[in-house]
C-alpha cells in the first residue's frame, strides 16, 4: 500500500452468495470496527475497498476518512438519540 493512500471508513455488505462470516474468513487486510448481521464497518485503504468490488465479494459504501467519520459520530451523539 502506498504511504499516500488514504484510509477510509466504509460499510461493506457481502455480495449474493457470500456472508459476513465469509468476508471475515478471507485475508483481506481490513480493520473491522463493527460487525453487523448483514455488513461490516471497516477502515481500509481505497485500493482494498476497490478490490472487494472488483472481485465482486461485496458492495462498499464509503463514509469518509476516520477523522470525518468520528466527527460525524460525535456530532450525532451531541444531538441526542435519533427518534426515526
Amino acid at each position: 500500500m502506498p504511504r499516500s493512500e488514504q484510509t477510509l471508513v466504509a460499510r461493506v455488505t457481502p455480495a449474493a452468495g457470500h456472508s459476513v462470516a465469509t468476508l471475515l474468513g478471507l485475508s483481506l487486510g481490513l480493520d473491522v470496527w463493527e460487525r453487523q448481521a448483514d455488513a461490516l464497518v471497516v477502515a481500509a485503504p481505497e485500493s482494498r475497498l476497490a478490490e472487494l468490488e472488483r472481485r465482486r465479494l461485496a458492495s462498499v459504501e464509503r463514509w469518509g476518512t476516520p477523522t470525518q467519520y468520528q466527527a460525524r459520530q460525535r456530532s450525532r451523539s451531541a444531538d441526542g438519540p435519533d427518534d426515526s
